[in-house]
């Protein structure tokens, strides 16, 4: 059994925590697997009793006086860990960049085939980069491409402008980003009348007794 606590130490390539023969403290704080205290104690009777339980020793606070340890299955340790990672990466929105290529001379057909895509793609959550790329003596008219960025621009009402039209070379490129929807806020409808408590009926005239 003692040999499981040393195996597991040597081959753990985790640096953020110290397990088994990896432990340096003279003493420490030790809590088992059900979470309860078992006292400061020598990190030797620590590992010991790691491994009466054929578990192992893992040092989980260490900045603690003095610092903490649990006795635990570290193989199963890792791998609930590993999977809770997985499933945070699962649920984790990998934001892209989309490219939508512009001209100057862009006709009307497919300037809107192009908003098509951009929409898209920000309904999607991504991000998009127009650029224009001049050609030949298209460079004395880049006013035109701003122009024509603006127009695009203006035409997507769910973009906003990242970072504005800018010359890198031979391209005039814009990146676009999806705004941000703020919840819409409920209005009371006319007519509407505030709950109350229905009105008691009046309780019905003694008889005077005969």
């Amino acid at each position: 059994m003692g040999r499981r606590c040393l195996d597991i130490a040597n081959t753990s390539g985790r640096k953020d925590l110290e397990i088994n023969g990896q432990i340096r403290d003279k003493e420490l704080r030790v809590i088992d697997a059900d979470n309860a205290q078992l006292g400061v104690m020598a990190t030797r009777d620590a590992l010991r009793l790691a491994e009466e339980r054929d578990m192992d020793l893992v040092k989980i606070a260490p900045q603690a006086s003095p610092p903490v340890a649990k006795i635990l299955d570290y193989g199963k340790y890792r791998f609930e860990q590993q999977k809770k990672e997985k499933e945070a990466r699962k649920n984790q929105k990998v934001v892209e960049i989309k490219e939508i290529r512009l001209s100057l001379k862009i006709d009307t057909g497919d300037f809107n085939t192009k908003l098509g895509h951009a929409e898209k793609f920000l309904k999607a959550g991504d991000k998009v980069k127009v650029s224009i790329r001049f050609r030949g003596r298209e460079m004395a008219h880049a006013s035109m491409g701003l122009d024509v960025h603006r127009r695009f621009a203006e035409a997507l009402p769910d973009a906003v402008v990242e970072k504005p039209p800018k010359l890198e070379g031979r391209q005039m490129i814009m990146f676009l980003t999806p705004a941000v929807k703020e919840p819409a806020k409920k209005s009371a409808k006319q007519g509407d009348k505030p709950e109350g408590k229905p009105a008691e009926k009046p309780a019905p005239e003694a008889k005077p007794a005969e």
